[in-house]
């Protein structure tokens, strides 16, 4: 039987995006004030925490062979996240979870935690820091500016997982941003389903990067839709205020399939706001990712689709297979695309890019840039530039020096694959 400790340990397995990884921090840093610690393993822990996705069929499947896991290996497992929106469907295969919530309910898990591994009377809360627990390195940090989404994409179940849109307030915002700033992180990653939309009384996102650029920190800004409003984040990437980076999400580039989709523009609207950005701020990257096999798309969507990037050649892109997933409207319609056809698509999509990418990556072959070091080496580290988020992007091998996570450098490239860059610190 296990030991009872006096500051009982919780384990947490935190899957999906980085909005959820901020959720588990959350919730971890509630139960460290009340005197619960952080289990290393699922030995070690008096019950666990499984914070779930249920974006994709893919993601439920792993979430629920994570609660499996757990179960398995500790017994007592509170379910949380984007699929304990729909309990019924964890406990068709796991009935016995202790108890499962929805997204961001974090009360909730924390009661839950409370009535199963109870605090013993000679317990101690932690003297939890201003910026709270974090679960990604010291260096760098997400810092979730709102929640939900009120969009009607009919690919998308995001609005009924974790309902409409809400965004915190500006000055709840900045006093977490400054706690992070002075606890030595060097890189905020700002995220919300879509963080274009923020709005605050009379703050927009714009607002809020520039008082974020005024830190001393890299801002990082993900998921903006292209809106107008772009065009004035990119100028901030220009003056460099905020990391010359722009996560879009555009999905596709068929007008046929985007207005299937419910989402606005066309081959030649985006190739003019990609012309725009560029022109307003040369070195900015673009981010993008994209759905094949999307229900109704013919092969002359997708060849509208061949064509866009390679006219628009974008730096990083990502392409998925559209997933029937159970809620969301298009995968009721009875035009869906087979899985031969769809996996056709994808190798293509994929090939078409991974040329490109080629291309852009070698351009740097020769140049100096700035990276940001994520892990040390025996002659040197493993870091990031400017145009790299963590878990997503390409890395930098740098050689040199003895470097150190945080450390930001110049490095000049000396080799390029497609996705990862190689260097030499420049002295």
């Amino acid at each position: 039987m296990m030991a009872k400790n006096k500051n009982p340990l919780i384990g947490i397995v935190s899957l999906g995006c980085p909005k959820a990884l901020v959720d588990s921090e959350r919730i971890m840093t509630r139960l460290a004030k009340l005197g619960y610690g952080v289990a290393p393993s699922y030995e070690d822990a008096e019950a666990v925490i499984v914070n779930t996705c249920g974006f994709l069929n893919s993601a439920v499947d792993e979430s629920l062979d994570a609660i499996a896991e757990a179960m398995e290996a500790n017994g007592k497992v509170i379910v949380t996240g984007c699929l304990g929106a729909n309990p019924e469907k964890i406990r068709a295969k796991i009935p016995n979870v202790t108890a499962i919530t929805g997204p961001h309910k974090y009360d909730e898990v924390v009661k839950a935690i409370k009535s199963c591994v109870p605090l013993s009377s000679d317990a101690m809360g932690a003297n939890v820091s201003p910026e709270g627990l974090h679960l990604t390195p010291p260096h760098y940090s997400y810092l979730k500016i709102g929640e939900g989404c009120s969009g009607t994409c009919t690919y998308c179940i995001i609005p009924k997982l974790r309902g409409p849109i809400t965004h915190r307030s500006f000055d709840d915002i900045m006093e977490e941003a400054r706690n992070l700033s002075d606890a030595g992180v060097r890189e905020l990653l700002v995220v919300a389903q879509d963080t274009g939309l923020y709005k605050d009384g009379d703050k927009n996102i714009v607002d809020l990067c520039r008082e974020l650029g005024s830190l001393d920190m890299w801002v990082r800004v993900h998921y903006t839709y292209p809106y107008k409003i772009v065009d004035e984040l990119v100028e901030l990437m220009a003056e460099g205020v905020i990391l010359p980076y722009l996560d879009v999400p555009l999905q596709h580039a068929s007008a046929n399939v985007l207005r299937n989709m419910k989402r606005p523009g066309s081959i030649e609207d985006l190739l003019k706001k990609i012309q725009k950005w560029r022109s307003i701020c040369p070195d900015v990257v673009i981010r993008s990712g994209f759905i094949v096999g999307f229900p109704k798309e013919t092969e002359e969507d997708f060849e509208e689709l061949l064509r866009f990037i390679k006219e628009a050649k974008l730096d990083r892109v990502g392409c998925f297979k559209f997933e029937q997933i159970d809620g969301a409207e298009a995968s009721e319609w009875e035009e869906q695309i087979s899985e031969e056809v769809k996996e056709d698509r994808w190798h293509r999509f994929m090939q078409v890019q991974q040329e490109i990418s080629l291309e852009k990556m070698q351009a740097k072959v020769g140049k100096t840039i700035e990276v940001i070091i994520d892990a040390s080496t025996p002659d040197g580290g493993v870091g990031r530039s400017k145009g790299d988020a963590p878990d997503i992007d390409g890395l930098v091998y740098v050689d040199g020096w003895e470097l150190n996570p945080g450390d930001i450098v110049k490095v000049k490239i000396t080799k390029a694959d497609a996705y990862d860059l190689w260097g030499e610190t420049d002295n």
